[in-house]
């Protein structure tokens, strides 16, 4: 009997990333209805006899198509599963997964609807003729993770025979952000890209996609060496030559990278881990650029490059390095343009108008919106920021139209835009829903200092899973509240592999030295407010949430989470007491996020004020367009009735009209209107025909409700219609950042929290020394 090799024990990723794709149900992707099937009329319409009407129809005229299907916003991601991520040729059914994310990147990022086709096509020829016979579905062709040179060939001939756009990510993609990166790097430097030496490594689809495109934008080829593993392309080699490769061949004696780094303004690498010594950094010209694009380990780390050349400019395709060249950053919004204008093609004018864009948006002033979507330094045109990050919400407004008008200009656009300016209005309102929120918030929590958080029920599962994804995270220093030995029992019953005192700190409050400051700093805060010495002394031995609270303001946490272990009302209670409301804030107020797949919105006030005054409601809209505001996202707010602009006249109707009047003068600049319905409030149609005269320009994204109740009842019940993700409750008007999560909360809930409590902290005064400076207000 054969003996079979074990396989190697799955890394926590691995497992958590093989969970993630198995529940709760398999796969990334679902197909829903866009119309309504609520009767036999409706399912009259949808299929037979009604159906009968648009076929004729586009027979007739198949640009059509555009408007009675979906053919118009549904791109193929195609591929053989010759050439998969760092994975190589494992074959098309072991690509699925792959092509599903690509498809959801489609749909989150831009709103592009995806089929994902993995076909067991290895040739050239099948797969010419496969792809080429599903043009009637597509309004575009995305090619992903084909073998080079075979996906040259296989998207030449498919450009050729399709009348719809064609582009194979993996080249052009890579390229365009490269070319981003170079234009702004040699403008930096106050090079000439034409005069400029360009040096490779590697010589695949994306390097030599790359280079093409930079020499459109006016490298010179005799200026560009190509190297790979087989060393220079030099005349008379025949070891991986093709008619790809020919245009960069030089008649020279040169064999290796090391012949020929020499005085190399950029290195474009696309190759592998550790190709590039930091000693041949010596040799490149002054303000070099390095593309050190292997992943998940570059051509050389940034450090070493940093330490060779502090002149350098470093770009990776890692995210936790400045400049990351990654394809998100134009693929769906090249994609979009293409399709609202119904492009033929993607053609050179349509990927250097993206480059353009892209290059501009660096160079760019950041917007009010955009800049709280960063960490809290934010990021300007430099050395470390060549191209923009991947999460900055004005990608789309910026590529989208460019690649729209450049379709339009060259001749590729079958339904060319009239209206620019409202093509660009529609793009802003995709944005707002695009439920992307929480990328920038993360992007904010790992770029932010060291923060300090403290979790205040410790022992709970779900905190010790989410602190151990804080730490893969980068997003804080977890301080966890819990015995010692319960800790490490249930670190090891759900194999968990961080340790205290090593990856995060404990607080053992049966056995903590600092008991008796804790207890001195509540009778200091709360003797006066009905806390005796004896009840001072069990609080701090027994609730967590005190010891959190105490840790918080004494200086020795930046910000607290509780909540995951009783009533909400007895944490607020404490959190109230001792951490206090921040200066001129009547009361506190919960703030609740849903994202949902029509987009994102906020409710307010979810689990505070039973029955809040009109001046309550109106300080809570502005504390909550405040916290929305750290999402990169502008508030709209509408103050919702039982009255719709004055229908009815009853105490909470009036209430909340004098709410939405105190919020007009005590905020101005705020888009905010009420008393209105809820239709009205996410519905511009429905609220023209009421009131056509509104503040409120778009679909409100944040709805303020009369009393608890309303606000409760509305969350609660959306959540479950709509099976989406709650974030929050996030607790508004306290001094320092805490916040009281509920016992229904995930561990993605801990988490999602844990970084909007660092943005938070990162964005307000730093934390004071212990014992210093301490004030309550509440």
């Amino acid at each position: 009997m054969t003996q079979q090799t074990p396989k190697p024990a799955l890394s926590d990723l691995d497992e958590a990333a093989l969970f993630f794709h198995r529940y709760p149900e398999p796969g990334k992707l679902e197909i829903q209805a866009t119309k309504p099937l609520g009767n036999q009329r409706d399912l009259a319409l949808a299929y037979s006899p009604g159906v009968a009407a648009p076929c004729l129809a586009i027979a007739d005229d198949p640009a059509t198509a555009a408007l009675y299907t979906a053919r118009a916003n549904l791109v193929g991601v195609v591929s053989n599963g010759s050439a998969v991520l760092g994975l190589g040729n494992i074959g098309p059914l072991a690509s699925k997964p792959v092509m599903e994310g690509k498809a959801v990147l489609f749909k989150k990022f831009a709103g592009i609807d995806v089929f994902d086709i993995e076909i067991d096509a290895p040739g050239i020829d099948a797969m010419v003729s496969t792809v080429a016979a599903l043009e009637p579905t597509f309004g575009g062709i995305n090619l992903e993770d084909i073998k080079a040179p075979e996906c040259f060939e296989v998207e030449e001939q498919l450009k050729a025979r399709m009348n719809i756009p064609v582009f194979h990510d993996d080249q052009h993609g890579t390229a365009i952000i490269v070319a981003a990166a170079v234009l702004n790097a040699m403008e930096l430097a106050g090079k000439d890209i034409g005069e400029v030496k360009i040096v490779t490594s590697g010589a695949g689809a994306a390097a030599l996609a790359c280079l093409n495109l930079l020499v459109s934008l006016g490298a010179r080829r005799e200026n560009i060496w190509v190297t790979d593993r087989f060393g220079v392309a030099y005349k008379g080699r025949v070891d991986e030559m093709d008619r790809w490769k020919d245009p960069y061949v030089k008649d020279t004696n040169a064999r290796t990278l090391v012949d020929v780094i020499g005085g190399a303004d950029v290195f474009l690498g696309l190759s592998a881990a550790g190709v590039l010594k930091p000693e041949l950094l010596a040799h490149m010209a002054p303000n070099p650029l390095i593309l050190a694009l292997a992943n998940p380990v570059p051509e050389i780390m940034p450090e070493l490059a940093r330490t060779a050349r502090p002149d350098a400019m470093i770009c990776t395709g890692r995210s936790d390095f400045p400049n990351q060249v990654n394809n998100v950053l134009c693929f769906p919004y090249i994609f979009r343009g293409a399709l609202d204008v119904g492009a033929t093609a993607i053609n050179e004018e349509m990927k250097m108008a993206a480059v353009r864009a892209i290059a501009a948006l660096a160079r760019e002033e950041p917007s009010d919106v955009a800049a709280r979507a960063y960490a809290t330094e934010t990021p300007t045109f430099g050395r470390d920021f060549l191209i923009p990050s991947p999460f900055d919400p004005r990608l789309i407004l910026r590529i989208a139209p460019a690649v729209a008008k450049a379709a339009c200009d060259s001749g590729v656009a079958t339904r060319p835009i009239a209206d620019m300016d409202h093509y660009i209005d529609r793009l802003n309102r995709f944005v707002f829903r695009s439920g992307l929120v929480m990328k920038p918030v993360f992007s904010a929590a790992r770029g932010a200092s060291a923060r300090r958080v403290i979790y205040a029920d410790g022992e709970d599962e779900r905190v010790l899973r989410a602190a151990q994804v804080v730490l893969e995270e980068g997003i804080a220093r977890p301080i966890l509240i819990g015995r010692p030995s319960v800790i490490d029992t249930r670190l090891r019953r759900y194999g968990l592999k961080v340790k205290p005192g090593v990856d995060f700190d404990l607080v053992n409050p049966e056995d903590d030295p600092r008991y008796r400051d804790y207890v001195d700093h509540l009778i200091q805060l709360a003797g006066r407010r009905g806390v005796t010495q004896e009840a001072a002394r069990t609080l701090v031995r027994t609730n967590t949430t005190v010891i959190a609270a105490l840790a918080l303001v004494r200086g020795e946490a930046d910000a607290m989470i509780c909540g995951l272990e009783g009533r909400f009302e007895r944490h607020l209670r404490n959190v109230d007491l001792i951490v206090g409301r921040r200066e001129g804030v009547r009361d506190l107020s919960a703030l609740s996020m849903l994202i949902m797949q029509r987009g994102v919105t906020f409710f307010t006030d979810t689990y505070v004020s039973v029955d809040p005054t009109a001046e309550e409601i109106a300080e809570m809209t502005l504390l909550a367009a405040e916290e929305i505001r750290r999402f990169g996202i502008e508030p709209k707010a509408a103050l919702l009735s039982l009255s719709n602009f004055g229908s009815r006249d009853t105490p909470s109707t009036l209430k909340m009209r004098k709410a939405a009047a105190l919020v007009a003068e005590m905020a101005p600049d705020l888009e905010a209107d009420g008393e209105m319905h809820g239709d009205s409030a996410l519905s511009v149609v429905l609220r023209n025909r009421v009131y056509p005269h509104s503040k409120l320009t778009d679909e409100a994204n944040l709805l303020v409700f009369p009393t608890l109740d309303a606000a409760n009842i509305a969350l609660t019940t959306v959540k479950a219609l709509t099976d989406a993700l709650h974030v929050g409750p996030i607790l508004l008007g306290t001094a320092r950042p805490a916040h009281i999560l509920t016992p229904s909360v995930t561990s993605r809930g801990v988490v999602n929290m844990t970084a909007l409590s660092v943005v938070e902290a990162s964005q307000s005064a730093p934390a004071l020394p212990a014992n210093e400076g301490l004030t309550t207000t509440g």
